[in-house]
């Protein structure tokens, strides 16, 4: 068993257990021999076994051995990495996850409040301009997640059905005049940050939950409009754990599990690409876990769309889990390389698997690269909803400081496109510099946060 807080650590009484009738050695010998893996297989692995109690280190080595062979054998030893932004519209926010910190009530942002939240709205002019500025430093991609502003609607249909309800605060209305700032449609937020063919990855399941409230309307027809506008690819985030006894606890306010999914294949059949993820190491526990894993797989088998996987450690020191007592931590060390490893190992049908340097830190990402990731996540030059939590690791990384980072374990770095579809190889000379944005010229890409030497 791992450390993470248990069911009978924090209270809660999980029907989920991580008890199994497999053993560690067959799981691993399945694992190993390339088989696909059961819910059961999965527990064993990330647990190392349910014979015994805590994470045995011999054992834990042998599924990271056994994740790194099958990296190297679905997509060799290149680490890409994406030249991007991260542009959050507004944090304001009344869904109160518990795992939070990024959000602010959405009534600190009205225009008769006092202005002292330390949130942001941003209009679809200032996400225009924010994304103009970094396709200057060479990026691809503009990833963009935000709270679900009450005001915000799909396009202007969607306003005026929200705005003719007969109580507009029933579906978490209220006009765009209650707020200081507005931050416009989400079709108006996509159409701003396309700018010159830069890739725009946004609108996670519950945003299109957020952008269909009041209607009818499938998620097909949201995600085909935001595609009209220009959207190219969604996040899927908000996903957390994907059994509802443990969104029961810690996104009570979220869309279900199986909501989840529909948006996701909603995303998919509007033809858009998606991401998938998980965030773990609260008050789960390894069943429920593996269970994830496996309905993000069932997921893949049905659509095929899923470019990527991106295990997310709970960081915990400021958010309400942790100060209201139901936490008293996140994942080990153990516990996060394990992770890696089994979503490697259990999603035969995916072929990507990322690590975070935001989360885990230069030293530690670059140890889970051989673990079974070979993603490195992005340049980000923004970050709120990490540091937010009590993230300390930083917002920005160059494309040198990837150079660096991956040639010193001996590996390949690779600029990617969002979609996977697009490398370029980093193996000449410095200076290097992002390649593949529509402004990208090879120019070393610097954090203009962060004055150069001689600058007043």
């Amino acid at each position: 068993m791992s450390d993470t807080p248990d069911a009978a650590a924090t209270g809660f009484d999980f029907d989920h257990v991580p008890e199994t009738e497999q053993s560690f050695e067959n799981a691993l010998a399945k694992a190993r021999d390339g088989h696909r893996l059961t819910v059961d297989d999965g527990v064993e692995l990330l647990t190392t076994g349910t014979d015994h109690d805590g994470i045995d280190p011999v054992r834990k080595e042998r599924v990271l051995e056994a994740a790194d062979h099958r990296r190297a054998d679905v997509v060799g030893d290149d680490v890409t990495f994406v030249a991007n932004l991260n542009n959050n519209v507004t944090t304001a926010c009344d869904t109160g996850c518990q795992f939070c910190n990024f959000k602010d009530r959405a009534s600190a942002f009205e225009t008769d409040a006092p202005d002292d939240h330390g949130g942001f709205t941003k209009t679809p002019a200032e996400s225009r301009q924010a994304v103009a500025d970094a396709l200057e430093l060479g990026i691809s991609e503009v990833c963009s997640v935000s709270g679900l502003h009450p005001a915000f609607a799909l396009d202007s249909e969607h306003r005026e059905l929200l705005e003719a309800a007969s109580d507009p605060e029933q579906v978490n209305y209220r006009p765009p005049s209650a707020y200081t700032t507005s931050p416009g449609t989400y079709v108006d937020q996509i159409r701003a940050m396309s700018v010159d063919g830069v890739h725009v990855h946004s609108m996670t399941p519950e945003e299109a939950y957020h952008a269909r409230r009041g209607t009818d309307w499938s998620y097909e027809t949201v995600y085909r409009r935001l595609r009209d506008a220009g959207l190219d690819s969604a996040p899927g985030t908000a996903a957390e754990i994907l059994v509802d006894e443990v969104r029961e606890v810690i996104c009570p306010g979220k869309m279900d599990t199986e909501a989840w999914l529909d948006a996701m294949e909603g995303a998919m059949a509007a033809g858009l690409p998606v991401t998938a993820t998980i965030m773990y190491g609260h008050v789960e526990n390894e069943m429920h876990r593996v269970m994830h894993l496996k309905r993000v797989r069932d997921l893949q088998d049905r659509t095929g769309g899923i470019t990527e996987f991106v295990p997310l450690s709970f960081i915990h020191e400021q958010t309400p889990l942790y100060e209201h007592g139901l936490v008293s931590g996140g994942a080990t060390d153990a516990e996060d390389e394990l992770m890696i490893a089994v979503s490697r190992l259990f999603l035969d049908n995916i072929e990507n698997v990322q690590t975070s340097w935001v989360k885990f830190g230069d030293e530690k990402s670059l140890k889970t690269l051989s673990c079974g990731a070979n993603d490195f996540m992005g340049t980000l030059l923004s970050e709120e909803i990490t540091k937010r939590a009590g993230g300390d690791y930083g917002e920005f990384r160059s494309v040198a400081d990837y150079v660096d980072m991956v040639t010193a374990i001996g590996r390949r770095p690779v600029e990617r496109s969002t979609d996977y579809e697009r490398r370029r190889p980093l193996t000449d000379d410095p200076p290097y510099g992002p390649g593949l944005g529509p402004r990208a010229d090879g120019t070393p890409m610097l954090d203009r946060r962060t004055p150069t030497p001689g600058d007043d």
